[in-house]
């Protein structure tokens, strides 16, 4: 499945998998050992010694193996629990050694790593443990283990992660530049509207105006009018009028689709499904049923991407799911054709992230050649 994370802004995970706990537990064992060992006699001779300077060189040995082992825990836990930790961000001074040791030493991302580096210690011999029986019991590694892997991500990105305050930056960045996006994606939206009402409805109501009108001058004449060219005059008149009203209600749909509004999202998006050239699956469940801002978002980033398999995928089917986690919907269109799709500037998948952004929302795609592309939305239902 694709992931989206935000710069700085760790995303807490589901539970992994039993085998990939297992994995992690076991395997970590002997790096928690060294770690331990090295992080704590480096830190007591350094500082036994420093009185004396020796001490100075062994601590910024010590303060660079905690970055190094905890950069490595980073990667170790997205590669095991697919827990998404981003990279640390270290405190950086100008000046001579003294000065950025000194940087390094009082950096609070220091301590959150070497905090993290002796917690894991000793939970890492209770999870070695838990790992060797789950090995052999089947119902621990089914039932309980999934559960203390969710657990250490927790901690995880407690310490790992970015601070508190990092993170609420982070986040309010984001939801800045999605606003912006937003604003954009409203007036190109706004745009369109006005394009189709000027090129479409409009152009037929004028039709309709002069058509009268000439029947209008016709009527008004002294000797009695042609009743047959009347006839054909108002036939005109009626026609483009028929057409203005389904120009008008194509407009509409395109807007806030009726089907959407009266049955919800499981009959629009099966609608949308039936309409397609290739078969698509559907699976929807949302209840309790979300905001109709949220509705609308899926149902089209759903037709855009369809629509894309059909034009470009080559693609012999596509599934749709589409279900309600907590407070958020997650939607998911997968098709099995030959991949390459992107969130290019102006493309149509990017448009739809902007869309997406209105709301909050992300839009994520992974697509390596020769498929399979996966398009996923995380829409929240509050915002």
């Amino acid at each position: 499945m694709p992931k989206d994370a935000s710069a700085g802004s760790p995303r807490f995970p589901e539970r992994p998998a039993a085998w990939r706990t297992i994995l992690f537990m076991v395997v970590s064992f002997p790096l928690r050992i060294l770690q331990f060992v090295l992080l704590v006699c480096g830190g007591l001779i350094g500082a036994a010694t420093v009185i004396i300077w020796i001490g100075i060189p062994i601590l910024a040995v010590t303060i660079w193996l905690v970055h190094a082992f905890g950069d490595l825990e980073r990667v170790w836990l997205r590669k095991t629990l697919c827990v998404d930790v981003p990279d640390a961000e270290r405190a950086r001074s100008e000046g001579g050694w003294g000065r950025r040791w000194l940087a390094q030493a009082t950096d609070p991302t220091t301590w959150r790593d070497l905090a993290y580096l002796m917690l894991v210690f000793p939970v890492g011999i209770l999870e070695f443990a838990l790992g060797l029986v789950a090995i052999l019991l089947v119902p621990v590694a089914v039932w309980v283990v999934p559960s203390l892997g969710w657990l250490h991500a927790q901690l995880a990105i407690t310490l790992l992660g970015p601070p508190k305050a990092r993170r609420a930056e982070a986040r309010a960045q984001r939801l800045q530049a999605s606003r912006a996006r937003g604003v954009d994606a409203a007036e190109a939206e706004r745009r369109r509207i006005e394009r189709d009402l000027h090129d479409g409805a409009q152009q037929r109501l004028v039709s309709v105006a002069m058509t009268l009108g000439r029947a209008k001058a016709k009527v008004g004449v002294g000797a009695q009018p042609d009743t047959d060219a009347l006839r054909a005059l108002i036939d005109e008149a009626h026609s483009d009028a028929k057409l203005a009203v389904s120009e008008l209600r194509d407009l509409a749909r395109g807007i806030y689709p009726a089907v959407l509004a009266d049955r919800g999202l499981d009959a629009a998006l099966s609608a949308q499904a039936a309409k397609s050239p290739i078969p698509v699956d559907v699976s929807v469940d949302v209840e309790p049923r979300p905001p109709a801002a949220v509705e609308t978002t899926a149902y089209f980033i759903v037709g855009e991407s369809l629509t894309n398999t059909a034009k470009h995928a080559e693609a012999d089917r596509a599934s749709v799911k589409v279900w309600r986690d907590g407070d958020t919907v997650v939607v998911e269109v997968t098709d099995d054709g030959k991949g390459g799709a992107g969130l290019r500037p102006n493309g149509g998948l990017a448009g739809l992230a902007d869309r997406a952004a209105t709301i909050d929302g992300t839009v994520t795609v992974v697509s390596p050649p020769g498929g399979p592309t996966v398009v996923r939305a995380i829409l929240p239902c509050t915002w």
